[in-house]
């Protein structure tokens, strides 16, 4: 008696994502903490220095009554609303800030540390700049001389100088000592919000604008040294430690750029679908961080300049940040709530000792071995399990197998497994009688598995063969049960729709077919002119001679 042969289930190949040393090191990132700030976060900036606390700026205006931040004046009868613009500390696993900075007339943007760790710098609605020391709480110094708000604040790295950028479309240098303006530069035409000071130079500082243009200064010039235009508002510039790539962000785009060459562009990456507003480097510089109001974070390599990863967030980002040892990542975000990721904890093993692995020839010793004639080989049987629905085919229970495959974690996870067992009925000639006689509920979960995967090309022609035939079986009890009648409904509109692409399909192909039919006439009539005009010339030789 031959031995039963299981079901064989159409292998299909995953779409799947590709897992690099990148996607695994991204990965290992615990579930994100969510921490409610009062406003959209416009600005996050670490401390370089341990314990790396990170600097929070939100701002919101509120009016009328407010759930905080609210003073009642009985004696007018009227209710003010009194605002309070602050800048949050936070240490790296506290979800409370462990200090806040309030001293702000309006609105406080782009809190940013110096690098030292010692002073906390930043600009406000009202156009003055406040200087703080991360251990008090008022400002050491305040810098009037904007006119507007001021979206940029940043510290050259000798320490001693502040450059700034306002609405005003200003850009200026402060001494810290003195409190005074060094240099103030007019040269963009509309908004600053961006800029960062180079690292190798203390006299290099960039700012970026809403005019589409990222000007070079050198604190030695009375103007730019260098501008670059990248064809959007910039929304966000960085340099590269070294100090000879610059990247730009706006619009879409991010831009890699060469300052050694006089601003040449190298790379122009196009991988978000909404407005890029942040951009960040990691410890290393081998990965460059970009965050979108599209709700995405692409992470990009600095030697091929192609995504190895992203991360998705609820809602836009406008800010984005990285610890100095990459075991934090913050994000803010428009509806004003900070996600904070931390690196899971690599296990050490120092005091366990690794079991010594037998040795690679151990597994394949004799498997090269070749038996000899006088040998006798025993031959160990194979025990092979069978699936409950091989069971029941084994055993000709043919609805019962055809009822196995139509549970729903085989019916959802693996269809092809329900396909093939429906195909090996249909073989055996047993499909309708199998498909016979079922009441309501199994009419509607077999509808509802036919009119979902009917317009899979992979299952087409098996469904189509078991939709005629369910068709024709139920076809006396339609309009007695309001279950089943909806689902061929459904049925009917998947078939339709794909009955419609079908034929919209064959109209490109016929027009395929005329525009490459014009293609070889031309190439036929060329070939013609051509072995003409080469018997014509073979002719006047022969007449020549």
């Amino acid at each position: 008696m031959a031995a039963y042969k299981p079901v064989v289930v159409q292998a299909c190949p995953k779409l799947g994502e590709k897992i690099t040393q990148d996607t695994l090191y991204w990965r290992g990132y615990k579930t994100p903490v969510q921490i409610k700030e009062f406003g959209a976060v416009n600005k996050i900036d670490f401390s370089p220095v341990p314990p790396y606390n990170y600097a929070v700026t939100a701002s919101s205006r509120v009016s009328g009554f407010s759930e905080a931040f609210m003073l009642l004046s009985f004696s007018t009868g009227r209710c003010n609303a009194l605002l309070f613009f602050q800048i949050h500390i936070y240490g790296r696993y506290s979800q409370e800030p462990i200090k806040t900075f309030s001293r702000f007339r309006d609105a406080a943007y782009c809190a940013t540390y110096r690098d030292d760790g010692r002073l906390l710098a930043a600009g406000s609605e009202d156009g003055s700049i406040c200087l703080f020391d991360v251990s008090g709480k008022a400002p050491l110094r305040q810098f009037e001389g904007h006119t507007k708000p001021v979206h940029l604040v940043g510290f050259l790295s000798d320490k001693y100088r502040i450059f700034s950028g306002g609405d005003d479309y200003s850009s200026n240098l402060w001494d810290i000592p003195s409190a005074t303006e060094i240099i103030s530069y007019h040269e963009h035409t509309d908004y600053v919000r961006c800029g960062c000071a180079s690292k190798v130079n203390a006299d290099v500082f960039i700012t970026g604008s809403y005019d589409h243009t990222v000007k070079l200064f050198d604190a030695r010039t009375k103007s730019s040294v260098l501008t670059i235009e990248h064809g959007h508002p910039v929304e966000s510039v960085l340099l590269f430690p070294s100090g000879g790539l610059l990247v730009s962000a706006g619009g879409r785009y991010v831009k890699v750029w060469d300052v050694l060459k006089g601003g040449q562009l190298l790379v122009s990456l196009k991988n978000h679908h909404k407005t890029v507003t942040c951009l960040c480097l990691n410890s290393s510089g081998e990965r460059l961080l970009s965050g979108s109001l599209d709700r995405h974070v692409k992470i990009y390599s600095t030697t091929s300049y192609k995504v190895v990863h992203s991360f998705n967030y609820a809602t836009s980002i406008l800010s984005l940040a990285l610890s100095p040892e990459d075991e934090t990542i913050v994000v803010g975000m428009t509806n004003g709530v900070l996600n904070v990721k931390h690196r899971k904890p690599e296990e050490k093993s120092e005091n366990t000792q690794k079991k010594r692995q037998p040795a690679y020839r151990t597994y394949v010793k004799g498997r090269s071995y070749m038996p000899k004639q006088e040998d006798f080989c025993v031959s160990k049987p194979v025990k092979r399990v069978l699936r409950k629905y091989d069971k029941l085919l084994r055993s000709f229970q043919s609805s019962k197998a055809l009822d196995a495959v139509l549970e729903p974690p085989i019916m959802l996870h693996t269809p092809e497994v329900t396909v093939a067992v429906m195909q090996e009925l249909h073989r055996r000639g047993t499909l309708r009688s199998a498909l016979a006689g079922r009441d309501e509920k199994q009419v509607n979960l077999l509808l509802t598995f036919v009119a979902r995967r009917v317009i899979e090309p992979r299952f087409t022609p098996v469904l189509v063969t078991v939709a005629d035939m369910i068709t024709d079986i139920y076809q006396p009890v339609v309009g007695q049960s309001a279950i089943v009648d909806k689902q061929f409904l459904k049925l009917q509109e998947a078939i339709g729709k794909e009955i419609d692409y079908q034929e919209e399909l064959l109209e490109v192909l016929g027009m395929m077919d005329t525009l490459f039919a014009t293609f070889t006439k031309k190439k036929d009539t060329c070939l013609e002119e051509n072995k003409s005009n080469g018997v014509t010339e073979i002719i006047e030789t022969n007449m020549n001679f």
